[in-house]
């Protein structure tokens, strides 16, 4: 699989010699797997001037990104909604398919770590409120019929488990390393294990859907969702009596796990192989 990138494409808490905001390209790879070394990651960073800030100019950009990093990126995501026709068009006339995605948990640790110790230094360094960028989910729809798991369960696994992730049988994943998002060997990382005889072709339609986590929600009714895309919310499960239990346990240890946990899917709990297995992140409104 080629490499999938985050980006952003912002103004930032700095000013030009006209006083007027410095916009800026941050590019980030996904690490994909739990055995990545961050520091590989590949990162591409290209201030704008405020007056051209388009389509023309981003799509430069990340074609000079492309020659430094020597490859083209299987796919491009991005946070930021209110970005999403400028990214989608420069993205679209060079080839390279874009998705808004809550999915970027390396290049929000990436910004988390400029806005605290790279911005600040600088002499055109502007001090100010950043606004947030609220995450929403919008409202749950049911998985089609033929997607739905014919039973579930929930589990937990010790973090040092996914350390040889890559030699599991799993026909469709994603992760990231664990160590990246400060979750130590030893913290128990929970997790839903759908089970049915669909399973590959309900991993093959999940592996599009840009999977950002799983979320017990009590009320107005008692619901386990599953959050993809940039917004996007999926009825996993209508919960009932110990079931909601098993759920508010959950949730409390995904807390735990500073919001790690993951999704999977097997034919039956009988075989050892995954059709799919994403390792999640619950991130938090920016």
């Amino acid at each position: 699989m080629g490499a999938i990138w985050e980006i952003d494409f912002y103004s930032r808490p700095l000013v030009d010699e006209r006083q007027k905001k410095v916009w800026e390209l941050l590019i980030c790879e996904s690490p994909a797997t739990t055995d990545r070394s961050t520091e590989d990651l590949f990162r591409f960073t290209r201030y704008c001037p405020s007056d051209r800030v388009n389509s023309l100019w981003l799509a430069e950009a990340l074609q000079a990104a492309m020659l430094e990093a020597k490859q083209s990126p299987q796919r491009i995501r991005f946070f930021r909604r209110q970005m999403n026709n400028m990214i989608t068009k420069a993205c679209k006339d060079i080839g390279i398919p874009a998705a808004a995605s809550r999915r970027t948990i390396a290049l929000h640790q990436w910004i988390d770590d400029r806005m605290e110790h790279f911005y600040p230094q600088q002499p055109n360094y502007q001090a100010a409120n950043t606004a947030s960028v609220q995450m929403f989910s919008d409202p749950p729809q049911p998985l089609p019929e033929a997607l739905l798991g014919e039973k579930w369960t929930f589990v937990s696994l010790a973090a040092s488990q996914f350390a040889d992730m890559n030699e599991w049988q799993i026909g469709f994943s994603e992760a990231f390393p664990l160590a990246m998002v400060g979750v130590t060997p030893e913290m128990p990382i929970p997790g839903l294990i759908l089970y049915s005889p669909r399973s590959v072709p309900m991993a093959a339609w999940m592996s599009g859907l840009e999977i950002v986590s799983v979320r017990y929600q009590p009320a107005p009714k008692s619901t386990l969702l599953l959050e993809t895309g940039a917004s996007e919310s999926w009825i996993l499960a209508r919960l009932e009596g110990t079931t909601q239990q098993e759920a508010a346990r959950f949730e409390a240890s995904k807390q735990q796990a500073k919001g790690v946990h993951f999704i999977a899917i097997q034919s039956s709990p009988d075989v050892e192989e995954f059709a799919g297995f994403w390792l999640l992140y619950e991130t938090v409104d920016r």
